[in-house]
């Protein structure tokens, strides 16, 4: 490793990583070589975050010239400005599924994961009747485990690799709360469980189910 690279490693400038040591954004990883580019020169910076000097060279073009930006980011500036008119018109209390079906009655074409995914990134929500359900609860002091699929859920064999999640679903009781496990090659749910309180039991028997 060179002297500059080393300097650089020791500043710890680099992005902090995502959640379970994530890749960070590569939108954040460019911010960063911008700073620092002066100084220490692309190619030394490159070799101590994982980002190549291509991909920093074609995120700075597609800024310079939104012309040459993805279809889908295209598609997303557009709708951005209609999601917020529509959510502004009906007194900022539509979600994403209302202002879905007002796109429908207007005879804007999107799907309904679109304007979900483009309001949460906008941090719009509707109007919650009830207690809100938190599912997850960030400990900082909690050990994080490293990302060992580096983000890549394929499989080529059932049994391979596993996803999980945890959701709820309100009832007239209360909350129940639902963890799945999900075969990556098959789709297949293998391991689920639902209790009425959100304790370690409630993942750790449906991973328990999935394995065996």
């Amino acid at each position: 490793m060179s002297s500059s690279a080393r300097r650089l490693r020791d500043r710890r400038f680099a992005p902090v990583p995502g959640p379970g040591g994530t890749r960070p954004p590569t939108a954040e990883m460019v911010r960063s070589i911008d700073d620092h580019r002066d100084v220490y020169g692309l190619e030394p910076i490159c070799r101590v975050i994982p980002i190549t000097s291509s991909t920093y060279y074609a995120t700075e073009a597609r800024e310079a010239d939104p012309s040459l930006r993805s279809v889908r980011v295209k598609r997303d500036a557009e709708l951005r400005p209609e999601i917020q008119r529509v959510w502004d018109q009906n007194l900022q209390v539509y979600g994403a599924e209302k202002v879905w079906k007002q796109f429908n009655r207007e005879g804007i074409t999107v799907a309904r994961s679109t304007v979900e995914r483009l309001m949460r990134e906008m941090g719009l929500e509707g109007a919650v009747r009830g207690p809100r359900a938190r599912t997850t609860i960030t400990g900082d002091e909690a050990a994080r485990p490293m990302d060992l699929v580096e983000r890549d859920f394929t499989a080529e064999r059932p049994n391979q690799l596993c996803v999980s999640d945890l959701t709820y679903v309100a009832t007239w009781r209360g909350f129940v709360y639902v963890a799945i496990v999900v075969d990556a090659f098959s789709r297949r749910i293998v391991g689920w469980r639902a209790l009425s309180s959100l304790r370690s039991d409630l993942a750790l028997d449906a991973l328990e189910q999935a394995i065996w």
